[in-house]
């Protein structure tokens, strides 16, 4: 019998992988755990995730938006959480895995003045904006759909629903300056690149 040397490479790469219980996955078969479960229903409609994910997912990073001239402190602090499997994925691949989902926390301000300096910390929250990677286009003529994301804004005073009517109009414009890391700010999350 005779067995090439690209068969054997690829056979003993899986075989040492194994004996070090390691899995070999392509990018195409990674996951991210219950992302269209906990964030989208079978029409296609984007829901706030009803899990605690403030607890249980991981905090990618945080925004302080910068208050108007003449004002001392942040107007706004951003906090953007997703999946582990997200996180791991990403590590990887360098890619967000089907299913990922990204919810960005908006929160008002306290300005004050502490031992350490002013400081501005979060107040009550103002929304949430969602988006879920479709890598499969499930969706594509749904109008919150696009461009491999699903995308939304939840306001604080009615999560139940979204306020997004046209991914396009409402929410594309401010992702522009990222369509080359596939429309999302990956430099303001650090957990993404690893230590």
């Amino acid at each position: 019998m005779m067995i090439s040397f690209r068969n054997f490479l690829v056979v003993g790469t899986g075989a040492l992988a194994l004996a070090y219980g390691l899995a070999v996955v392509p990018f195409g078969a990674v996951k991210a755990a219950d992302g269209f479960d906990v964030a989208v229903d079978k029409s296609g409609a984007i829901r706030l995730p009803k899990i605690d994910f403030q607890k249980d997912w991981v905090a990618l990073g945080s925004w302080a938006v910068a208050a108007e001239e003449g004002t001392v402190g942040s107007e706004g602090i951003h906090v953007v959480y997703s999946q582990r499997e997200t996180v791991a994925a990403y590590r990887r691949f360098g890619k967000f895995p089907d299913g990922a989902v990204l919810v960005k926390e908006l929160f008002s301000t306290q300005t004050e003045s502490m031992t350490t300096g002013t400081v501005s910390r979060a107040d009550k929250t103002i929304g949430w904006f969602v988006m879920v990677k479709d890598g499969k286009n499930r969706f594509s003529d749904h109008e919150l759909w696009g461009d491999g994301w699903g995308w939304a804004f939840f306001d604080a005073k009615d999560p139940s629903q979204t306020k997004t009517t046209d991914y396009v109009e409402d929410c594309k414009g401010c992702h522009v300056p990222v369509e080359e890391t596939d429309w999302v700010y990956v430099d303001g999350y650090p957990v993404l690149k690893g230590k």
